[in-house]
Protein backbone atom coordinates (compact mmCIF):
# COMPACT_ATOMS: atom_id res chain seq x y z
CA UNK A 1 0.00 0.00 0.00
CA UNK A 2 1.52 3.32 -0.86
CA UNK A 3 0.21 6.89 0.27
CA UNK A 4 0.75 10.11 -1.84
CA UNK A 5 -0.28 13.46 0.37
CA UNK A 6 -1.14 16.84 -1.75
CA UNK A 7 -1.19 19.77 0.20
CA UNK A 8 -3.44 22.73 -0.35
CA UNK A 9 -1.62 25.96 1.02
CA UNK A 10 -4.47 28.28 0.17
CA UNK A 11 -6.60 26.29 3.12
CA UNK A 12 -3.92 24.01 4.62
CA UNK A 13 -5.64 20.82 3.67
CA UNK A 14 -3.82 17.66 3.15
CA UNK A 15 -5.50 15.26 0.16
CA UNK A 16 -4.38 11.66 -0.04
CA UNK A 17 -4.01 9.15 -2.99
CA UNK A 18 -3.47 5.78 -1.32
CA UNK A 19 -3.24 2.70 -3.69
CA UNK A 20 -1.84 -1.06 -4.54
CA UNK A 21 1.13 -0.46 -6.56
CA UNK A 22 0.22 -3.72 -7.76
CA UNK A 23 -3.35 -4.13 -8.62
CA UNK A 24 -3.75 -0.20 -9.19
CA UNK A 25 -6.61 -0.19 -6.73
CA UNK A 26 -7.11 3.55 -5.13
CA UNK A 27 -8.89 5.44 -3.39
CA UNK A 28 -8.94 9.78 -2.99
CA UNK A 29 -9.20 10.86 0.66
CA UNK A 30 -10.47 14.73 0.91
CA UNK A 31 -10.15 16.31 -2.30
CA UNK A 32 -9.79 20.24 -2.90
CA UNK A 33 -11.61 22.71 -5.19
CA UNK A 34 -9.94 26.04 -5.54
CA UNK A 35 -12.20 28.83 -4.75
CA UNK A 36 -11.83 32.81 -5.22
CA UNK A 37 -14.53 34.32 -2.57
CA UNK A 38 -13.57 37.37 -4.37
CA UNK A 39 -15.28 36.78 -7.49
CA UNK A 40 -16.91 33.16 -6.60
CA UNK A 41 -15.48 31.13 -8.69
CA UNK A 42 -14.29 27.81 -9.10
CA UNK A 43 -10.77 26.51 -10.35
CA UNK A 44 -10.23 22.81 -10.77
CA UNK A 45 -5.76 23.27 -10.78
CA UNK A 46 -5.69 21.54 -7.36
CA UNK A 47 -7.89 18.69 -7.70
CA UNK A 48 -5.86 18.03 -11.51
CA UNK A 49 -2.69 17.32 -9.90
CA UNK A 50 -4.15 14.65 -8.15
CA UNK A 51 -5.93 13.26 -11.21
CA UNK A 52 -2.69 13.84 -13.41
CA UNK A 53 -0.84 11.32 -10.68
CA UNK A 54 -3.60 8.84 -10.92
CA UNK A 55 -3.57 8.89 -15.01
CA UNK A 56 0.57 8.44 -14.38
CA UNK A 57 0.15 5.57 -12.54
CA UNK A 58 -2.74 4.25 -14.48
CA UNK A 59 -4.91 4.10 -11.34
CA UNK A 60 -8.73 2.94 -10.67
CA UNK A 61 -10.30 5.15 -8.25
CA UNK A 62 -13.03 2.85 -6.23
CA UNK A 63 -13.95 5.37 -3.86
CA UNK A 64 -13.65 9.34 -3.13
CA UNK A 65 -14.19 9.83 0.46
CA UNK A 66 -14.55 12.79 2.60
CA UNK A 67 -14.29 12.78 6.52
CA UNK A 68 -16.98 14.92 6.95
CA UNK A 69 -18.79 18.33 5.32
CA UNK A 70 -15.45 20.32 5.41
CA UNK A 71 -15.93 24.09 6.55
CA UNK A 72 -12.94 25.35 5.12
CA UNK A 73 -12.66 24.56 1.65
CA UNK A 74 -15.18 23.19 -1.47
CA UNK A 75 -14.34 19.34 -2.07
CA UNK A 76 -13.52 18.62 -5.57
CA UNK A 77 -15.25 14.60 -5.67
CA UNK A 78 -17.89 15.72 -7.69
CA UNK A 79 -15.46 17.19 -10.38
CA UNK A 80 -12.84 14.19 -10.48
CA UNK A 81 -15.97 11.46 -10.30
CA UNK A 82 -16.48 13.74 -13.56
CA UNK A 83 -13.78 12.29 -15.02
CA UNK A 84 -13.28 9.00 -12.76
CA UNK A 85 -17.19 7.88 -13.36
CA UNK A 86 -15.98 4.67 -11.89
CA UNK A 87 -15.40 6.14 -8.49
CA UNK A 88 -18.14 6.34 -5.76
CA UNK A 89 -18.68 9.54 -3.47
CA UNK A 90 -18.99 8.02 0.11
CA UNK A 91 -19.22 10.32 3.41
CA UNK A 92 -20.36 8.91 6.68
CA UNK A 93 -24.53 8.30 7.43
CA UNK A 94 -24.47 11.43 9.95
CA UNK A 95 -24.12 13.45 7.05
CA UNK A 96 -27.92 13.25 7.00
CA UNK A 97 -27.68 15.21 10.74
CA UNK A 98 -25.54 17.94 9.48
CA UNK A 99 -27.57 18.49 6.02
CA UNK A 100 -31.04 18.64 8.60
CA UNK A 101 -28.47 20.98 10.53
CA UNK A 102 -28.41 23.27 7.79
CA UNK A 103 -30.92 22.93 6.01
CA UNK A 104 -33.33 25.52 7.76
CA UNK A 105 -30.27 27.93 8.16
CA UNK A 106 -29.79 28.35 4.43
CA UNK A 107 -33.38 28.22 3.81
CA UNK A 108 -33.32 25.51 1.08
CA UNK A 109 -35.14 22.84 -0.59
CA UNK A 110 -32.32 19.95 -0.35
CA UNK A 111 -32.74 16.52 0.81
CA UNK A 112 -31.65 15.48 3.98
CA UNK A 113 -31.04 12.05 3.44
CA UNK A 114 -28.06 11.70 2.26
CA UNK A 115 -29.06 10.95 -1.50
CA UNK A 116 -26.60 13.63 -2.89
CA UNK A 117 -23.92 10.65 -1.87
CA UNK A 118 -23.68 7.51 -3.78
CA UNK A 119 -22.18 5.55 -0.28
CA UNK A 120 -23.22 6.65 3.36
CA UNK A 121 -20.42 4.55 5.66
CA UNK A 122 -21.39 3.24 9.00
CA UNK A 123 -19.33 2.93 11.79
CA UNK A 124 -17.34 -0.04 12.20
CA UNK A 125 -17.99 -0.69 8.86
CA UNK A 126 -15.16 -2.49 6.27
CA UNK A 127 -15.22 -1.41 2.63
CA UNK A 128 -13.38 -3.04 -0.14
CA UNK A 129 -11.76 -1.23 -2.98
CA UNK A 130 -10.70 -3.63 -4.82
CA UNK A 131 -7.60 -5.04 -3.30
CA UNK A 132 -7.97 -2.40 -0.77
CA UNK A 133 -9.22 -2.32 2.57
CA UNK A 134 -10.26 -0.02 5.03
CA UNK A 135 -12.90 0.62 8.17
CA UNK A 136 -14.46 3.09 8.64
CA UNK A 137 -15.05 4.92 12.66
CA UNK A 138 -17.14 7.47 13.85
CA UNK A 139 -15.23 10.00 15.26
CA UNK A 140 -17.66 12.87 15.95
CA UNK A 141 -16.59 15.72 17.60
CA UNK A 142 -15.61 18.35 14.73
CA UNK A 143 -18.89 17.49 13.44
CA UNK A 144 -21.25 15.03 13.86
CA UNK A 145 -20.71 13.08 10.83
CA UNK A 146 -17.22 13.25 11.27
CA UNK A 147 -15.48 9.54 10.47
CA UNK A 148 -12.00 8.51 10.12
CA UNK A 149 -10.44 5.88 7.69
CA UNK A 150 -8.56 2.76 8.92
CA UNK A 151 -5.86 0.65 6.18
CA UNK A 152 -4.76 -2.57 7.74
CA UNK A 153 -3.91 -1.33 10.71
CA UNK A 154 -1.20 0.59 9.54
CA UNK A 155 -2.57 3.84 8.08
CA UNK A 156 -5.47 6.32 9.61
CA UNK A 157 -6.83 9.20 8.22
CA UNK A 158 -8.20 11.55 10.60
CA UNK A 159 -9.72 14.43 9.01
CA UNK A 160 -10.48 17.12 11.42
CA UNK A 161 -9.73 15.16 14.60
CA UNK A 162 -6.12 14.81 15.29
CA UNK A 163 -3.42 17.31 13.48
CA UNK A 164 -0.16 16.56 13.98
CA UNK A 165 0.89 16.48 17.38
CA UNK A 166 2.55 20.03 17.73
CA UNK A 167 -0.83 21.56 16.62
CA UNK A 168 -3.52 19.11 18.39
CA UNK A 169 -7.18 18.70 17.48
CA UNK A 170 -9.72 20.40 15.33
CA UNK A 171 -12.24 22.50 16.61
CA UNK A 172 -15.43 21.95 18.06
CA UNK A 173 -17.66 25.19 18.03
CA UNK A 174 -19.35 24.62 14.61
CA UNK A 175 -23.12 23.40 14.78
CA UNK A 176 -23.47 19.95 15.89
CA UNK A 177 -19.52 20.05 17.18
CA UNK A 178 -19.11 19.02 20.97
CA UNK A 179 -15.95 18.68 22.93
CA UNK A 180 -17.04 15.80 24.75
CA UNK A 181 -18.13 13.82 21.56
CA UNK A 182 -14.46 14.63 20.40
CA UNK A 183 -12.70 13.56 23.87
CA UNK A 184 -14.83 10.54 23.09
CA UNK A 185 -13.60 10.42 19.59
CA UNK A 186 -9.69 10.33 20.77
CA UNK A 187 -9.78 7.79 23.24
CA UNK A 188 -11.44 5.47 20.88
CA UNK A 189 -8.37 6.44 18.27
CA UNK A 190 -6.04 6.31 21.20
CA UNK A 191 -7.33 2.92 21.84
CA UNK A 192 -5.21 1.37 18.55
CA UNK A 193 -1.91 0.35 17.97
CA UNK A 194 1.00 3.24 18.53
CA UNK A 195 2.70 1.99 15.48
CA UNK A 196 -0.27 3.47 13.24
CA UNK A 197 0.36 6.39 11.24
CA UNK A 198 -1.99 9.21 11.36
CA UNK A 199 -2.91 11.50 8.66
CA UNK A 200 -4.35 14.78 9.42
CA UNK A 201 -6.80 16.62 7.19
CA UNK A 202 -4.75 19.91 7.65
CA UNK A 203 -1.78 21.21 8.48
CA UNK A 204 -1.28 24.51 9.63
CA UNK A 205 3.09 24.40 9.58
CA UNK A 206 2.93 26.20 13.74
CA UNK A 207 6.34 28.40 13.70
CA UNK A 208 6.85 28.09 9.65
CA UNK A 209 8.20 24.66 9.80
CA UNK A 210 7.80 22.08 6.95
CA UNK A 211 4.30 20.21 6.19
CA UNK A 212 3.73 17.32 8.74
CA UNK A 213 1.52 15.07 7.02
CA UNK A 214 1.75 11.60 9.49
CA UNK A 215 2.97 11.24 12.44
CA UNK A 216 3.02 7.68 14.71
CA UNK A 217 -0.11 7.32 17.39
CA UNK A 218 2.48 6.61 19.62
CA UNK A 219 3.74 9.97 19.34
CA UNK A 220 0.74 11.69 19.68
CA UNK A 221 -0.12 9.78 22.81
CA UNK A 222 3.43 11.39 24.34
CA UNK A 223 3.16 14.65 22.81
CA UNK A 224 0.26 15.44 21.26
CA UNK A 225 0.06 19.36 22.46
CA UNK A 226 -4.11 19.20 23.28
CA UNK A 227 -4.39 15.79 23.90
CA UNK A 228 -2.09 13.14 25.25
CA UNK A 229 -2.75 9.41 26.38
CA UNK A 230 -4.13 9.77 30.23
CA UNK A 231 -5.81 13.62 29.32
CA UNK A 232 -8.43 13.88 31.50
CA UNK A 233 -12.47 14.93 30.11
CA UNK A 234 -12.95 17.90 31.87
CA UNK A 235 -9.45 19.44 31.45
CA UNK A 236 -9.73 18.74 27.36
CA UNK A 237 -13.19 20.28 27.17
CA UNK A 238 -12.38 23.35 29.10
CA UNK A 239 -9.39 24.16 27.23
CA UNK A 240 -10.95 23.04 23.95
CA UNK A 241 -14.19 25.19 24.57
CA UNK A 242 -12.23 27.87 25.39
CA UNK A 243 -9.75 28.10 22.72
CA UNK A 244 -12.53 27.88 20.36
CA UNK A 245 -14.34 30.75 21.72
CA UNK A 246 -11.28 33.12 20.89
CA UNK A 247 -11.27 31.75 17.32
CA UNK A 248 -12.82 33.82 14.45
CA UNK A 249 -14.96 31.40 11.89
CA UNK A 250 -13.58 29.98 8.99
CA UNK A 251 -12.94 32.35 5.83
CA UNK A 252 -15.00 30.00 3.66
CA UNK A 253 -17.35 28.85 6.84
CA UNK A 254 -20.85 29.80 4.94
CA UNK A 255 -19.76 28.68 1.31
CA UNK A 256 -18.22 25.06 2.29
CA UNK A 257 -20.70 23.45 4.13
CA UNK A 258 -23.50 24.46 2.04
CA UNK A 259 -21.66 23.18 -0.97
CA UNK A 260 -19.58 19.98 0.59
CA UNK A 261 -22.95 18.83 2.91
CA UNK A 262 -24.89 17.70 -0.94
CA UNK A 263 -21.93 16.13 -2.10
CA UNK A 264 -20.14 19.33 -3.77
CA UNK A 265 -21.98 19.44 -7.71
CA UNK A 266 -20.41 22.05 -9.42
CA UNK A 267 -22.53 24.92 -11.22
CA UNK A 268 -24.51 23.83 -13.90
CA UNK A 269 -23.99 20.17 -13.56
CA UNK A 270 -26.28 18.87 -11.53
CA UNK A 271 -26.01 21.58 -8.89
CA UNK A 272 -26.85 24.71 -8.18
CA UNK A 273 -25.57 27.76 -9.25
CA UNK A 274 -25.27 29.97 -6.37
CA UNK A 275 -24.80 29.99 -3.36
CA UNK A 276 -26.54 31.74 0.00
CA UNK A 277 -24.86 34.25 2.41
CA UNK A 278 -26.75 35.08 5.18
CA UNK A 279 -26.93 38.23 6.25
CA UNK A 280 -26.70 39.28 10.27
CA UNK A 281 -26.26 42.17 12.36
CA UNK A 282 -23.19 42.25 14.35
CA UNK A 283 -23.78 41.57 17.88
Amino acid sequence: MQIKSFFHPTTFTLTYLVYDQESKDAVIIDSVLDYDSKGSTIGTKSAELVMDYVRELELNIHYLLETHAHADHLSGSAFIQENFPQAKVAIGEKITAVQTLFKDFFQNEKETAGQSFDRLLKDNEEVNAGTLKFKVLSTPGHTPACVSYLFKDEALFTGDLLFAPDFGTGRCDFPGGSSKDMYSSLKRIYQLDDSILVYPGHDYMPGGRMVWDRARLGLHKRENVQFKEGTEEKDFCTRRDSRDASLAAPQLLLQSVQFNAWGGKLPGKGGDSFLKIPLRLKS
